[in-house]
């Protein structure tokens, strides 16, 4: 158990919360609402998402209240881009879609449709009291990532029907936060709930699904090699005969990616387009 989950289940130290949302008067009413409890100690708030990424590395709050649509990069894509430093307990405040609220639900994580009243706000503060007094923190990042996921699937069905591809991912590089274009990424592969893009001699874990991440990606740039690889076919400089008849995509930087069967003539057809 981490320090920070023995301070949240002692009960005679306060919660630590962090306000995020783009909306001035939505912050104002939330940190009154917030203010109104003694057991909640507000540490911060922010007004978009790249501040809030920084804001929740430096104050590693217990729970984030945290708005989802905002410009630039929404609620989501700030939990993807801090991976395992994510706060243990989050409620989203949202006007989303049907779809998004079922995954919330299914996720068991709580949420705050605008416009909500005090009596609302006040049962989602108690709920989430109780998650991080009787729960450890391996069972809240769990949900959490479960939501990640089939919300992740949700924007990749919405993304294969537009004609706009993925540009651009927020990652985390240490203690940065760094915009990564996609056509840098040299190969992707798949590490349980995240995504490991490779770019050059680095690589970012983004808290992201494969399936979700490549029906976001430009088909015409990026293929799928196995359910554990995606790669650049810009990248790519060989494919090579293996063992048993596997075959191998060999990279320009000498990486090799298993090719899974039947991949190797849809990789040579995307190459030759």
């Amino acid at each position: 158990m981490n320090q920070r989950t023995q301070v949240v289940n002692d009960p005679a130290t306060r919660i630590r919360v962090l306000i995020v949302d783009d909306e001035p008067l939505a912050r104002a009413g939330l940190r009154r609402l917030v203010a109104r409890d003694r057991e909640l100690e507000i540490i911060g708030e922010c007004g978009d998402g790249l501040s809030a990424l920084t804001a929740i590395q430096d104050l590693r709050p217990d729970l984030l209240l945290l708005d989802i649509q905002m410009p630039e990069l929404n609620g989501f894509e700030v939990l993807r881009a801090l991976g395992p430093d994510a706060p243990p307990c989050v409620v989203f405040i949202t006007a989303y879609d049907r779809f998004a609220l079922r995954a919330f639900e299914v996720a068991a994580v709580d949420y705050l449709v605008k416009p909500f009243d005090d009596d609302r706000f006040e049962q989602t503060l108690q709920r989430a009291k109780h998650a991080l007094r009787s729960h450890n923190v391996a069972a809240l990042e769990a949900r959490l990532n479960a939501l990640l996921a089939r919300v992740g699937d949700a924007e990749a069905m919405n993304a294969a029907t537009s004609a706009e591809s993925l540009k651009r991912l927020v990652v985390r590089d240490q203690d940065r936060i760094i915009v990564v274009r996609t056509e840098e990424i040299d190969w992707i592969e798949a590490a349980d709930y995240y995504s490991r893009l490779h770019v050059g001699a680095r690589t970012h874990l983004l808290r992201e699904s494969m399936t979700a991440l490549e029906s976001r990606l430009d088909p015409k740039r990026f293929f799928r090699t196995h359910r554990s690889a995606i790669v650049n076919l810009d990248r790519v400089a060989q494919i090579l005969s293996g063992n048993h008849g596997e075959h191998l995509a060999l990279l320009h930087d000498g990486t090799r990616l298993r090719l899974s069967r039947g991949r190797r003539e849809a990789l040579q057809q995307r190459l030759a387009l």
